[in-house]
C-alpha cells in the first residue's frame, strides 16, 4: 500500500515552538515499521516557519514575509536534520522534496515531480515533502488557498499525483466532530463519510493554533481531493502516531472520507 502521510505543525512543536522530539521520535518509528512491512510511505511535513521562530530566538511568529521566508529557510533545515537522524537510527533513508505551485500545476514539471517520486520509492527512500516556503509565498503573505496554500491541500495533491492508496492527516484534534469539541461537550466524532454534504461543510470551524495555518475547511478541502482522486483520506490525532496501525488495518479511528472508488464497489 502507498500511504501519504501528513504531519502539521501543532503535531511537531511543543507550545513554546520548540520542536516535540518525542512525538517527532514515535511518528519515525512508525512509519519506518510500516515501510519494514513493505509499504510506500510518503511523509508531508509542516513547521518549517514555526521551526525557525523558535531556532532564531523569536519571541513570536515573524509578520514580514522576508522574516517569515528567512524563518522556514532556517527551520526546514532544522527539521529535516531532525528527520534524517531519526529515520536512520530505524534503518530508513529520507529525501527531502520541497514544492512550489508550479511544480505541481505546469504539466511537465508535475510529470518530472511524478518520476523523482517513483524513483525515490523505488529505490525505498521516504519522501519527505514541503511547500517551499522560502520562494513561495500564496499561503505565508496572503493566506489565500491558490495552487498550494496549505500543507493540507499539499498532501492530497502529491498523494494524487503519486497514486496513494490512502492519505492521513495527523492535526491536533481527533477527526471531524459534529461541532466544536473546545466549545461544545456534546460534539460527535464523525467516523465515516462517503459525501462532502453542505451539512459536513458546515461542520468545519476556523483555522487551527497559532503554530499553524490550517483548520477543519484545509482538512475538507484535501478530502474532496482525496475522493474525487480515489483514495481513502483520514483525519487523526497526531499526538498518537502508533494509531496509524489502526487506520492502515481499515478500523474506525479518526474520520475516514471515502474515495469514489471505494463506494462503486
Amino acid at each position: 500500500m502507498r500511504i501519504a502521510v501528513k504531519v502539521g505543525t501543532s503535531s511537531l512543536t511543543h507550545e513554546s515552538g520548540a520542536m516535540d522530539l518525542k512525538n517527532m521520535d514515535a511518528l519515525a518509528r512508525v512509519l519506518s515499521d510500516l515501510h519494514g512491512a513493505g509499504h510506500e510511505i510518503i511523509l508531508v511535513s509542516s513547521g518549517a516557519i514555526a521551526a525557525g521562530t523558535a531556532r532564531l530566538g523569536l519571541a513570536e511568529r515573524p509578520k514580514e514575509l522576508k522574516y517569515k521566508q528567512a524563518a522556514a529557510a532556517v527551520g526546514q533545515c532544522g527539521i529535516m536534520h531532525i528527520y534524517d537522524k531519526l529515520f536512520s537510527e530505524y534503518g530508513c533513508t529520507v529525501g527531502q522534496i520541497l514544492l512550489t505551485g508550479d511544480d505541481v500545476q505546469i504539466d511537465m514539471r508535475a510529470r518530472h515531480l511524478r518520476s523523482t517520486f517513483n524513483a525515490l520509492i523505488e529505490m525505498g527512500v521516504i519522501p519527505i515533502v514541503n511547500e517551499n516556503d522560502s520562494v513561495s509565498s500564496d499561503e505565508i503573505e496572503t493566506g489565500s488557498h491558490k495552487v498550494l496554500g496549505d500543507n493540507d491541500t499539499l498532501s492530497a495533491i502529491v498523494a494524487s499525483l503519486c497514486e496513494a492508496d490512502l492519505l492521513i492527516l495527523l492535526s491536533d484534534i481527533d477527526g471531524l466532530y459534529s461541532a466544536d469539541p473546545r466549545e461544545d461537550a456534546s460534539a460527535k466524532l464523525i467516523h465515516n463519510i462517503t459525501e462532502l454534504t453542505d451539512e459536513i461543510t458546515a461542520m468545519a470551524g476556523g483555522s487551527g493554533t497559532w503554530r499553524g495555518t490550517g483548520g477543519m475547511i484545509t482538512k475538507l478541502t484535501a478530502a474532496r481531493i482525496a475522493m474525487t482522486s480515489g483514495f481513502d483520506m483520514v483525519i487523526t490525532n497526531g499526538a498518537r502516531p502508533g494509531d496509524i496501525y489502526d487506520i492502515v488495518a481499515g478500523k474506525d479511528v479518526g474520520t475516514r472520507f471515502f474515495g469514489r472508488r471505494r463506494n462503486d464497489d
